[in-house]
């Protein structure tokens, strides 16, 4: 059963669902677990009876805890103070068996009070149709160990597991293949849910429905019409307070191998037998098997450096940084598929910090017309908005009204804002989480496909760090490094346009740019 069928029935498909949320005290927990686990609370979404539990080594006062659960949850006292009557916190070790045994008499005497409330409304046949997820919103030292210490001392036989590992999923190829065989010989695969939080976006989500159950995209989704894509991240902010952890990482980790990598193989797989989500993981892992390893010479790297005003401080200039670190903050690659599909057609990943923009958006760049009676003064694009905002546009070349023959661009736009309620457009966070509840596999990660990503990028980030390669300097708030702004059509046959673009926004109104539009 597909996630779009399944939700409706989440609800009602087990007595109850103990949600143990690991590191509860920390930064990922209180700004997107909680949060996310609130909205699906307010939704009416989570399963009657739900039970939550936070655990973690701070100590904590229970108002201390609530205060910081709810931090960035944004609802009247009322419903905050309704949903967190069903939270419980604990404090405990990673490393202990002893807490971990704790825990899991806390978490049995939560259910068997569950089912003797069951027993006396005549539900006790759901008695043992019971639901553990365990939630590790951890740094990655820790996986391990608590993931052994859950299997050994809080796992229920008896109940139906879920075991949620946030990224990163390893260092590289190999410390990923460690990490998943250590975390393997306790769990199945069926119980893992492997989370890229990009693939819970409304518009990530939407690829697939775009595709397949639209018979003109379909049709020329493939090399014989399609020039180029691109695949762009931009954040317009730096590391500055968490410089120290982003320098083990880079952007290619952070952002590249796992967010960018999974849109790249929704959009370009073959259609699935059907929307089973080992069909469709199948189809993503196949299409990542297409893909060389990524080379040095098909990349551009840079590292921004203070704001040209001075205001903004430079990625060295933060304290937890070294003054050596090569970490890029700025990555664009060439990506080929070597399938009858994709053979010849560029597919361009970039990802910045620090740069203009906040934007995350995926542009699909079609052919020139053979043949053409009108001069090719632009191509078609298919743009897909995943952040800010939420839009997919087709540029579309059109004679201007009036009495002149003059040609401009204009888009066939589909503006979710102005189109669909805001209120129905979920954070990916709560809109995974339903799927752990509803045991859909097909928004998560696979062990195979996780494999795949990391041998594409683990040969690039081993001659970044082995060679040392130096990464381009740009300045805090720019585009990017020196080569940024004709990368895409060097490396990727992107065209720009010569013609006049014009569309019209929701908040401004028509809108006329005479120049390419910035990617």
């Amino acid at each position: 059963m597909s996630t779009f069928e399944s939700r409706t029935q989440v609800k009602e498909s087990h007595s109850v669902t103990s949600i143990i949320v690991f590191g509860a005290s920390g930064d990922l927990a209180h700004k997107k677990t909680f949060p996310a686990l609130f909205e699906l609370f307010k939704a009416n979404l989570l399963p009657k009876n739900t039970l939550i539990y936070g655990y973690a080594r701070s100590v904590m006062e229970r108002d201390v805890f609530v205060k910081k659960a709810t931090s960035y949850i944004k609802a009247t006292e009322e419903l905050v103070a309704k949903f967190m009557e069903s939270v419980v916190y604990i404090s405990g070790s990673y490393d202990k068996e002893a807490d971990f045994v704790r825990l899991r008499e806390i978490i049995d005497a939560g259910e068997k009070k569950v089912h003797l409330s069951l027993v006396k409304t005549d539900d006790a046949e759901q008695k043992e149709n019971r639901l553990r997820i365990y939630y590790m919103a951890l740094p990655p030292s820790v996986f391990v160990s608590v993931s052994e210490n859950i299997k050994k001392s809080v796992y229920d036989a008896n109940a139906e597991n879920h075991l949620v590992v946030e990224k990163p999923f390893g260092f590289d190829q190999e410390s990923s293949r460690v990490l998943n065989s250590q975390i393997s010989k306790d769990w199945s695969e069926a119980e893992i849910f492997r989370t890229d939080h990009y693939l819970g976006k409304e518009m990530v989500k939407n690829i697939m429905v775009l595709r397949f159950a639209n018979m003109f995209y379909e049709a020329v989704w493939d090399n014989k019409h399609i020039s180029n894509v691109q695949i762009t991240f931009r954040e317009p902010f730096g590391t500055y307070g968490r410089g120290g952890y982003f320098d083990q990482f880079g952007i290619i980790r952070d952002v590249m191998q796992n967010h960018l990598i999974q849109v790249l193989s929704i959009l370009a797989m073959e259609p699935p037998a059907s929307l089973n989500a080992e069909d469709v993981r199948d189809r993503k892992t196949e299409v990542l098997k297409s893909i060389s390893p990524i080379t040095l010479e098909d990349t551009l790297l840079g590292q921004y450096t203070k704001s040209e005003d001075g205001k903004e401080l430079g990625y060295l200039d933060d304290p937890t940084v070294s003054k050596d670190s090569n970490t890029p903050t700025f990555a664009e690659h060439v990506v080929r598929i070597d399938n009858d599909r994709w053979r010849g057609v560029p597919w361009i990943l970039k990802a910045a910090k620090a740069v203009d923009v906040a934007k995350v958006v995926i542009r699909i760049q079609f052919k020139d017309i053979e043949s053409s009676v009108f001069p090719k003064l632009a191509r078609n694009e298919l743009v897909i908005e995943i952040s800010p905002t939420n839009k997919i546009y087709l540029k579309t070349i059109v004679k201007e009204p009036g009495l002149s023959s003059r040609l401009t661009l204009s888009d066939l736009n589909l503006s979710y804002s102005a189109v669909f309620d805001k209120t129905l457009i979920p954070d990916a966070y709560a809109s995974l989480l339903l799927d752990v509840i509803g045991t859909d596999h097909s928004n998560f990660v696979r062990a195979d496909e996780l494999d795949e990503a990391w041998r594409i990028f683990t040969p690039l980030l081993k001659r970044i760090e082995n060679e040392k390669i130096k990464p381009l300097p740009y300045a805090y708030g720019s585009r990017g490094p020196e080569g940024e702004s004709d990368f895409h059509i060097r490396f990727g046959g992107y065209k720009p346009t010569k013609l006049d673009y014009k569309w019209f926004s929701t908040t401004t109104g028509p809108v006329t740019k005479p120049s390419v539009p910035k990617l």
